[in-house]
């Protein structure tokens, strides 16, 4: 088959897992189960299966529900289209044109994109309501730690990285009583340990820092955020962690050639 419809179909199964995500956040908001079918948030009318279709569905409503005509989050399509775009790149920098896919680069795939909708639904979560939920982090813990160790990644490695990335969160919670930082940090620093290893998880932690900083930083000088606001850091985690999925190899040897 040739790449550029792999990459459309690649893309396409993103939008479909972006479209599910969205859902999932809801429901965990809402604390209601997945099996039940989809409903405007704000009329609570079922939506038709025409209606939501990713992406596309958005585009011919305007924006709005068939049903009250309020508007529909830009969330929803964001998420659909930033979930297809990462899933590409997730396929193309595990994949090679020239070779065909065996079952050890698929197992790296499916990997890659459970992380990428993991840290997806962490970083919507925690950008509208603050918290960071132990059922996702928990159980990701496990299925990332059972998919390194397929992928025959250290189990000392793994779990040396896990204690670290918790204990720089867990520090940080006893010395400010909890003022710095919450507890579901702890867990998703414990998350990015299993899932990342050494020393991605530190090439992880640095990034979100970073990041942080120039948001925390240009929130201030726009009289957004005072010294002292809560910023949600699983924002920023979420997106540390991603980056260094993709290139930490890449961002460590520039470090290391600038030194």
């Amino acid at each position: 088959m040739p790449m550029p419809l792999i990459i459309t179909f690649v893309f396409l199964f993103g939008l479909i897992i972006g479209s599910f995500l969205n859902c999932l956040i809801w429901r965990l908001h809402k604390k209601e189960g997945l099996m039940n079918r989809s409903y405007c948030p704000k009329c609570k009318q079922q939506i038709a299966w025409y209606d939501n279709v990713p992406v596309l569905s958005f585009i011919l409503l305007r924006g709005k529900c068939r049903q009250c005509g309020k508007a529909i989050s830009w969330q929803y399509p964001i998420v659909e289209l930033l979930a297809g775009i990462l899933f590409v790149v997730s396929f193309t920098i595990n994949s090679n044109p020239a070779e065909f896919i065996d079952f050890t680069i698929l197992i790296q795939i499916l990997r890659d994109w459970f992380l990428i909708s993991v840290m997806m639904v962490i970083f919507i979560y925690d950008l509208r309501w603050y918290l960071i939920l132990d059922i996702v982090t928990l159980p990701a813990c496990l299925i990332m730690l059972i998919f390194n160790l397929s992928l025959n990644f250290s189990l000392w490695n793994l779990l040396i990285s896990g204690i670290i990335g918790s204990s720089f969160f867990l520090i940080q919670f006893v010395i400010s009583d909890g003022k710095w930082i919450g507890g579901g940090d702890i867990r998703l620093g414990l998350l990015i340990g299993l899932s990342l290893g050494w020393p991605g998880v530190l090439v992880a932690i640095i990034i979100s820092y970073f990041i942080g900083s120039i948001m925390g930083l240009s929130l201030i000088a726009l009289g957004k955020k005072q010294w002292g606001s809560e910023v949600p850091l699983g924002i920023f985690l979420s997106v540390g962690t991603i980056i260094s999925l993709f290139w930490q190899e890449q961002i460590l040897n520039w470090y290391l050639n600038i030194f």
